[in-house]
């Protein structure tokens, strides 16, 4: 019961670059449109060769290298996403064979953009109760598979990639490294962004979700702090969902974290639904942006109209 800590993180991108130039070739947009909008001026997408679960697979190895381990020491992967293909195997079941994890628990977590920091919580919460003692947290997506390429309202906006957290037991007498999770839903609005049909494709209300989460979120991503016992200025990043940099800096600004690194990440990746959290705050680290001990915000949001935020510690 002595809760758990992130030990190292890992992202990856496919190599593909698509450019606002190169979609304002497809669709009738152009990159000013795009940039004004939604502050995205490229994104990684992947090749017909490359499904989730490989895309999974490379930041978790990368995670796992980075934490100096292999993946005997695993008993618990757990798959944020909402882009599988299959109902069986599951992601997580893929993802443990292309790395030979012996027998561990493999899960998938479908909570769209906030999958990963649900994920994340449902780690910890096995750690805390002796379920596992080492797990690795993936968020991974392939947008560009469920995207209507015709469509520019959405098209514009999806990328791919996956970022990917181990999560381990602390020792005795150490303080937890994730804080308490503040989730939940907004049901009766979970239509506003969807991925439906045959084939599925991703589609939302853009308005009613800007609106929402400019005005509804911020006071539940402070109340996330709270329950952490860390004041929002006493934040060292803040990383949200990167839906799009309208919704995040609003959101960031209102949240009052004023000494805070705001992740950006969307402006370079596009939205990679349950990948974009881990992608991020892994570039921080990688950067140097995040100082190892920081309190980090994460903060998912999106798909069903769900929400997961928790204060963790930078690896």
């Amino acid at each position: 019961m002595n809760g758990s800590r992130i030990a190292a993180v890992g992202h990856y991108q496919p190599a593909r670059v698509l450019t606002n130039e190169d979609l304002a070739g497809m669709v009738d947009t152009s990159d000013e449109w795009i940039r004004s909008r939604v502050g995205i001026h490229t994104r990684h997408i992947a090749g017909p060769d490359e499904p989730v679960d490989e895309l999974a697979a490379h930041a978790a190895a990368k995670a796992l290298a980075a934490a100096g381990l292999t993946p005997g020491d695993i008993d618990l992967v757990l798959v944020a996403t909402s882009t599988a293909v299959d109902r069986s195997p599951n992601m997580a079941a893929r993802v443990a064979a292309r790395l030979g994890v012996p027998q561990p628990a493999a899960m998938d977590v479908n909570v769209v953009c906030a999958g990963f920091t649900h994920a994340l919580a449902t780690a910890d919460h096995t750690v805390r109760a002796g379920a596992s003692t080492r797990a690795l947290v993936i968020g991974a997506d392939k947008m560009s598979d469920v995207t209507d390429w015709t469509d520019r309202s959405t098209c514009i906006l999806v990328g791919d990639g996956a970022g990917a957290a181990v999560v381990e037991a602390c020792g005795a007498g150490e303080e937890p490294g994730i804080g308490p999770v503040l989730w939940g839903s907004v049901p009766e609005m979970g239509h506003a962004v969807r991925i439906e049909g045959t084939p599925p494709r991703f589609a939302q209300e853009g308005q009613s979700v800007y609106r929402w989460a400019t005005t509804q979120l911020p006071p539940i991503a402070r109340r996330a702090c709270e329950k952490a016992g860390v004041a929002p200025e006493n934040l060292a990043a803040v990383v949200l969902h990167q839906a799009n940099l309208r919704i995040i800096e609003p959101l960031a600004e209102k949240l009052g974290a004023v000494n805070a690194v705001v992740a950006r990440d969307v402006a370079e990746s596009g939205n990679t639904s349950a990948a974009s959290i881990p992608l991020a705050f892994s570039k921080l680290v990688e950067q140097g942006a995040v100082s190892t001990g920081d309190p980090v915000l994460l903060f998912g949001f999106g798909g069903n109209l769900s929400y997961a935020g928790q204060v963790v510690r930078c690896p």
